[in-house]
């Protein structure tokens, strides 16, 4: 997969680091061993050292290389129980509550990407894509301007209007029934995620059953608010909608069904109305297309945390590991991380 491998590549320059905070599977085990050899970046794992290297001799695993550090012995883990405690003490939770809390696994990572110990968190192996997710919002929230977490998968479909085409698709994996506020958002977060790993220009269509008002109903009208809202947010990529799936990537369709479109019969991101159709578009173009489906992304954190399917493979998690990397503001890679980070609760 040329695609997998451009992005590993890419990654190694970076010189990231990254915590797996699910180490007592071995497929997590497996990938520490192949990214320290691939030198593709530092890895932290979070356990008891000493019996997490026991497990990987028994399953003839190398963790040279790797770090691995116990939350319950963690030298900080006090002022990340204070950062957490003073977070959602509003919610209720006491500071006995906190602490356990943020022993915990997905927690403890999250917290040590959002002290920059670490440049980003991969999980899901053995979490649910719900608990990965509630843990990073509970510790590291959602991107300054927005308030949606959604993800993207990238789509390489063979022999598509005569070569390889790429495209996003968005959101498949996260908001089942998104609102128009909720789409627009999802549209600028995958126009980000284009750009940051595809170095893609973004073309963003919101799709629907509806071209350009041929059709009225409820869930048209949700699609046209989305579309004024990125009006109104003067977003800097092209967009349109509501577009039909035809008129959006179909130039010879897009003449007839929308002349005066920006992005008609040449998009690269589309943007489905739902969870639902999302989810069985991609599935698809997946086996119908033959296409290469890579993610799911997971876009609109304040920092890189990416999820994992619990049916994953362990090259799975080190594709992923090199995705994480690359959604690391470009600001902060190459930078040593910052030990000393004053946390401002």
């Amino acid at each position: 997969m040329e695609i997998l491998k451009e992005f590993r590549e890419r990654a190694k320059k970076i010189g990231g680091r990254v915590i797996l905070p699910e180490s007592y599977d071995t497929r997590i085990l497996q990938a520490a061993q192949e990214i320290v050899k691939l030198g593709l970046a530092e890895v932290v794992l979070v356990g008891k050292p000493e019996e997490l290297r026991t497990r990987a001799k028994l399953e003839d695993i190398d963790l040279t290389g790797v770090e691995i550090v116990n939350p319950g012995t963690y030298h900080e883990i006090e002022a990340f129980a204070d950062y957490y405690y003073a977070k959602r003490k509003k919610k209720g939770i006491s500071y006995d509550e906190a602490m356990m809390t943020v022993t915990k696994p997905l927690y403890f990572g999250a917290l040590m990407v959002k002290f920059g110990k670490v440049d980003g968190m991969v999980a899901g192996a053995a979490n649910t894509t719900g608990r990965v997710i509630q843990a990073a919002l509970r510790v590291v929230g959602v991107a300054p301007g927005l308030n949606t977490v959604s993800s993207a998968l990238i789509m390489v479909v063979p022999d598509f209007q005569g070569k390889d085409t790429t495209f996003l698709f968005s959101d498949c994996a996260v908001v089942p029934v998104p609102t128009a506020e909720q789409l627009a958002d999802i549209a600028i977060e995958t126009a980000q995620t284009a750009r940051q790993l595809l170095g893609m220009e973004p073309r963003v269509t919101l799709l629907s059953f509806s071209t350009h008002g041929s059709a009225e109903h409820e869930r048209v009208e949700k699609v046209r608010r989305a579309k004024k809202l990125l009006e109104e947010r003067n977003v800097d990529f092209d967009f349109d909608g509501e577009l039909q799936l035809d008129a959006a990537i179909v130039p010879t369709v897009a003449e007839r069904k929308a002349p005066n479109s920006p992005v008609a019969g040449r998009s690269n991101i589309l943007i489905f109305p739902e969870i639902q159709s999302g989810n069985i578009g991609c599935k698809l173009v997946e086996h119908f297309a033959k296409a290469q489906m890579i993610g799911p992304i997971i876009q609109g954190l304040a920092a890189p945390i990416c999820d994992l399917s619990r049916g994953c493979e362990w090259e799975d998690v080190v594709n992923t590991v090199a995705l994480v990397l690359l959604l690391v503001p470009k600001s902060t890679q190459n930078q040593e991380e910052n030990n000393n980070e004053k946390i401002v609760p």
